[in-house]
């Protein structure tokens, strides 16, 4: 069994309030919960209108399954998301 991380954090310009973000947030969440079957939420930004950190987790049997699915979910990320990605990374974990 491997756990795959995947974190993203976005730098939102132009945002004037918490509903905005939230907006942004949940649309986001939203289709990459529906296109990859995986567990979605905010990462410790929820206070702060001009940065969203999103967490992506999933479990799976295959490491090189899991590997594809967190990079594949990142581009999809990055290319519906019209905000500045500014950082990610994938972290896998084997518990044994």
């Amino acid at each position: 069994m491997v756990i795959g991380l995947l974190r993203v954090e976005y730098r939102l310009h132009g945002n004037e309030s918490l509903k905005d973000k939230r907006r942004i947030a949940n649309s986001l969440k939203q289709k990459v919960r529906n296109k990859f079957n995986v567990s979605i939420a905010e990462d410790g930004s929820e206070n702060e209108m001009d940065r969203l950190a999103l967490a992506v987790v999933s479990v799976s049997n295959d490491g090189t399954h899991m590997q594809s699915r967190l990079t594949k979910c990142l581009s999809m990320m990055e290319a519906v998301c019209p905000e500045e990605m500014v950082y990610s990374d994938i972290e896998f974990v084997a518990p044994e």
